[in-house]
């Protein structure tokens, strides 16, 4: 991804919409007990941007930081102090290319899902 690269998203009724620009810092998975309840899944698939190549238009719901639609319940991206988290599953473009560069809290990982040729943690990246 080269540093002036656009790339569009938003919640699965169209009300909510965002964009990031350039490349993310990282990108993972998380196998953690909290990710794992947002996705409904075993794992949250992410990226994080800086937060001055982020923005978004439409109103948000936030709870313990994690930003969903308040109309259709799609869980979007969590805003840091200096960050952006996005949940991949909510980019336009599938696939997006985006590859995982870590993987967090492995010792949840289910056993039927091999190890990706990632940074390795046992829990939290840091």
């Amino acid at each position: 991804m080269s540093d002036g690269e656009i790339r569009q998203g938003g919640c699965l009724c169209g009300i909510v919409r965002y964009e990031v620009r350039g490349a993310p810092f990282r990108t993972g998975l998380c196998h953690c007990a909290d990710c794992r309840k947002v996705t409904g899944s075993s794992f949250l698939a992410y990226a994080d941007w800086a937060d001055g190549q982020f923005q978004y238009t439409g109103d948000v719901k936030t709870y313990d930081g994690r930003s969903f639609c308040p109309r259709c319940g799609s869980r979007l991206f969590s805003i840091g102090d200096h960050r952006v988290e996005i949940y991949l599953g909510t980019l336009d473009d599938a696939p997006s290319g985006i590859v995982p560069m870590v993987e967090g809290w492995i010792k949840r990982r289910e056993a039927w899902l091999l190890p990706l040729d990632a940074e390795q943690h046992d829990e939290d990246i840091g």
